[in-house]
């Protein structure tokens, strides 16, 4: 008896579970009553029918899929950063969790504690979330435009000019990461500007996606100077597009850039000293990449032949660091003809005064 009434309760539970487990997505569906967020799995798809629509979304939470898509956020899910959202977000009234980037990026929260901005702003302050990319993804322009959202380049550049010649130039041509964060190596980023448009300070700026795709004809971009299609940029490649008329309003820029990239913020002596960045020779010109814009708002860094920046008058015209622009012949050569010039007053001076006694008998 006991064993039957076991068994009835058995199937009992069995079957008000069941039925629970159907009835539950029923309630969840887009057509059932007090549908808006989409199932609880939070795929970015239920989170991007509205967030992706202007029209049902406005301000920072309104997210470009094209730009998100690519990012690491995307691929491991919204609710990865936004725990807690109820399925029937955002009509339940009850405000999104905001992410806790110390989860995942502890190491670089502590860099950034121990630098000049801790405390000052957090980390959204600086990064779209919907938008992270990585140091090579983004140009010096866009890195220097984080920095503008706090520091105006007017104030900077009267700022910088106490000290620096030239420095509306100098913060137009360098990140100011390179300067204040530390870094063993630097590279070149030279990127295509167009004189077409001009920024505030009266520079050419940062030729965008559609521009130079309109110039290609809807080919892809790196056509315009990678005309073997060999995804490698040669020397003889970047003379034959500066002195291509086709692209007279189009020139190459490039960028001093740190290839370590730190949250650690500070304001190093050494960077006042000219010769960190005149005087460190040619080796730090050797390596140069072309970074290319893509649809999604990134860029793509192609590899450039190795001394390419060297070659100052067709590989890039725009872009002369004197003072590492160096080669090493014609310092050799430089030298011979200093010698060569010293060699008569020289030796002339040494055979008078070999002689001086015979002029003096003469004399007398």
């Amino acid at each position: 008896m006991k064993a039957a009434t076991k068994h009835t309760m058995y199937r009992f539970l069995m079957t008000v579970a069941l039925a629970g487990a159907l009835c539950t997505p029923a309630l969840a569906e887009p057509d059932g009553p007090g549908y808006s967020f989409g199932d609880t799995t939070g795929k970015n798809e239920a989170c991007l029918t509205c967030h992706a629509d202007g029209q049902k979304v406005k301000g920072p939470s309104l997210i470009n899929p094209a730009q998100f898509g690519h990012t690491t956020h995307a691929k491991i899910g919204c609710p990865s950063c936004h725990e807690g959202v109820a399925p029937t977000h955002p009509t339940d009234g009850v405000r999104t969790p905001r992410a806790n980037c110390q989860q995942c990026h502890g190491e670089v929260n502590s860099e950034y504690a121990s630098s000049i901005h801790a405390g000052k702003t957090s980390c959204s302050g600086c990064h779209n979330p919907h938008k992270v990319e990585s140091p090579r993804e983004i140009s010096g322009m866009e890195i220097n435009q984080m920095c503008g959202g706090c520091h105006d380049k007017f104030k900077m550049s009267a700022k910088h000019g106490e000290w620096l010649p030239q420095a509306d130039l100098h913060l137009y041509m360098l990140p100011c990461i390179t300067c204040h964060t530390g870094s063993k190596n630097y590279f070149i980023s030279m990127y295509v500007v167009s004189t077409k448009n001009q920024g505030n300070l009266g520079k050419p700026e940062v030729a965008s996606y559609q521009e130079l795709k309109e110039l290609t004809g809807g080919r892809d971009i790196l056509t315009l100077i990678d005309s073997n299609h060999d995804n490698y940029i040669s020397i003889s490649e970047l003379r034959n597009f500066n002195l291509d008329r086709d692209h007279k309003s189009l020139r190459l820029q490039g960028m001093l850039t740190p290839e370590t990239v730190s949250h650690r913020f500070e304001i190093l002596d050494d960077r006042r000293n000219c010769t960190f960045c005149h005087g460190s020779g040619p080796t730090v010109m050797q390596t140069s990449y072309l970074s290319i814009p893509e649809v999604n708002g990134t860029y793509r860094r192609v590899q450039v032949e190795k001394g390419a920046v060297l070659d100052a008058l067709y590989g890039t015209p725009d872009f002369y660091l004197m003072g590492s622009n160096k080669n090493n012949m014609l310092s050799w050569i430089g030298l011979a003809v200093v010698c060569g010039g010293l060699i008569m007053p020289v030796c002339h001076g040494f055979l008078r005064f070999l002689t001086r006694k015979n002029r003096t008998r003469k004399e007398h």
